[in-house]
């Protein structure tokens, strides 16, 4: 396991040997809500029925979800992903400010992907298509989403 400078080895240990499954709340809560804000693609049909796994190596966590019915929803308890992604901390931050893109990540072995080959272009090419992460993107699609209609 590669480890963060920032966050002791010994602290990380400890923490994949944790229940995995409440890392999943906040993650299907975000992804929901960039949903909401129309961060994300519309269509996400490609999605539908498929388990995903975030494991952040270097902090130990496994952030588990599934996409169902329109909506991610936290998986609780072990499931075989559909995809799988793994990287430290760091890695995860450059692709959300879209400092790094996922192909050079994988390429330099700093970003493993398993499971479904299909699926992982599916997302690969989605992550490509998003504007890149900031306070100013999100305070625009959430404005945009609460502006009251004109009637």
């Amino acid at each position: 396991m590669a480890v963060n400078p920032g966050f002791p080895a010994p602290l990380a240990r400890l923490v994949e040997r944790l229940p995995q499954w409440p890392h999943g709340i906040p993650a299907a809560l975000a992804l929901n809500f960039a949903r909401y804000l129309r961060l994300l693609p519309e269509d996400l049909s490609s999605l539908e029925g498929r388990t995903f796994v975030i494991h952040v190596r270097d902090i130990g966590a496994r952030f588990r979800f599934r996409y169902e019915g329109g909506r991610f929803r936290p998986v609780f308890g072990p499931a075989e992903p559909d995809l799988m992604f793994s990287a430290d901390t760091a890695e995860y931050l450059k692709l959300l400010r879209r400092e790094e893109d996922p192909d050079t990540l994988f390429f330099n072995r700093r970003l493993d992907i398993e499971g479904d080959t299909e699926l992982g272009l599916i997302v690969k090419n989605m992550l490509d298509s998003l504007e890149p992460l900031s306070w100013s993107a999100i305070d625009r699609a959430l404005r945009e989403r609460i502006r009251p209609s004109s009637s």
